[in-house]
């Protein structure tokens, strides 16, 4: 096992792009570690300058405390798993897994031992006679991984390594390399564009946007506590509903009105808020609400009408175990650079369909209902919203706001 220190990491590339801007974090040993974000965000230049594939334009990268910006690739004690499987297709699966063991001219039996050993762990005793292209693609991904703990490096490097198997391969895998990684308890490296992949791999997650770090939390944490606009709407899915209103002053307490409709903040929300909310009074911020805390207000009848606002049905998915209704508001969304980032990573039309909802000032929001909703397309109906599950965010800066 390694521990990992990057400290200060920059990198522009000849053609003047930067890819990462002091970027800083600490990775202790043993610990599997997910840097996650839109494509282009510097995730996978970061992995490569640890693996020494890329020179750092600035900083310095430590492994166990030892500085390794010019010790080459090969002297790292790395193991790296990448996308394309990278498999040499003439060999067999045992000739796959037995490559990195044949370089350093290991003995006949220890390699016949430690590929053995290796297949047992990943499931692949039966496959050590077949070419890649007898195997899935999870077979496949299985032989790259195997190739690289054959080697028993200190540090294990992953690049998207499941962005090419389909959903429900994907979901196998994920499992296992959690699994693997308990077993092995290597210090992990793990880059990926999904952020379902981030959440339920890593002991923490990084978020990066633009070559800068956003946030470096639990996956649970980030949800909850969320640094910024951006990380609210990244990390989620459904992502979290975003849309601007305004605080207002509502006797002693707090309301925050969006369109012609207001929530209230009740007794539990102002002691949490604990009067932060206070300096915002007449000013516009973004409100935040994640799909899981709002509801069909028919089916929450304790909800206050103080928690309740309208809405219109414009899309209803029965899931079985619940049921996602994509539903308007008339209230403007909010359409900052982040927000139109965060639009771009999904479909480069999305940025479009905002700038329409901002004209209109209608706002498509996401929830997640009890699978017992009898809301259907085209009804207008009121929305409970879950006590102490608002977010706000400063609209000109994107930060969070904190209780």
């Amino acid at each position: 096992m390694a521990s990992v220190s990057i400290e200060h990491l920059g990198k522009t590339f000849p053609d003047g792009t930067t890819a990462l801007r002091d970027f800083n974090l600490e990775i202790e040993d043993g610990e599997l570690v997910v840097f996650v974000g839109p494509s282009g965000c510097g995730k996978t230049t970061a992995l490569r300058i640890v693996a020494g594939l890329e020179e750092a334009t600035t900083g310095e990268i430590r492994i166990d405390g030892e500085p390794v910006n010019h010790v080459p690739p090969q002297d790292r004690d790395i193991a790296m798993v990448f996308q394309s499987y990278a498999l040499y297709p003439y060999k067999t699966v045992f000739e796959n897994i037995a490559f990195p063991l044949r370089l350093r001219r290991e003995s006949r039996a220890n390699v016949t031992k430690r590929v053995n050993e290796v297949a047992k762990l990943l499931g692949l005793e039966d496959y050590l006679k077949r070419k890649p292209r007898q195997l899935s693609g999870g077979q496949r991904q299985r032989v790259a991984m195997g190739r690289a703990i054959v080697r028993e490096p200190q540090l294990f490097l992953m690049d998207e390594p499941l962005s090419n198997l389909d959903a429900k391969l994907r979901m196998q895998m994920r499992a296992e390399i959690a699994e693997l990684r308990d077993r092995l308890g290597v210090t992990t490296i793990y880059v990926t564009h999904d952020q379902v992949e981030a959440m339920t791999l890593g002991d923490r997650v990084v978020v990066l946007r633009k070559g800068e770090l956003q946030q470096v939390a639990t996956a649970q944490e980030m949800y909850v506590n969320p640094a910024n606009l951006f990380v609210a709407g990244f990390i989620g899915s459904p992502a979290m509903n975003l849309f601007e209103a305004q605080v207002m002053q509502n006797g002693s307490g707090l309301k925050v009105e969006f369109g012609d409709q207001s929530l209230y903040l009740d007794e539990h929300e102002l002691q949490r808020w604990n009067g932060s909310l206070g300096r915002f009074v007449g000013r516009n911020v973004v409100l935040g609400l994640r799909p899981e805390s709002v509801g069909d207000a028919a089916l929450e009848r304790d909800a206050p009408d103080s928690r309740r606002f309208r809405a219109h049905a414009e899309l209803v998915e029965t899931l079985g175990s619940e049921v996602v209704v994509h539903f308007g508001i008339d209230a403007a969304p909010v359409v900052t650079e982040d927000v139109r980032e965060l639009a771009r990573d999904v479909d480069a039309s999305a940025v479009a369909e905002l700038e329409r909802m901002r004209s209109a000032r209608r706002t498509t929001c996401i929830g997640r209902f009890a699978p017992s909703t009898t809301v259907r397309k085209g009804d207008v109906f009121e929305v409970a919203v879950e006590p102490g599950s608002l977010h706000f965010f400063d609209l000109e800066d994107g930060s969070a706001l904190r209780p």
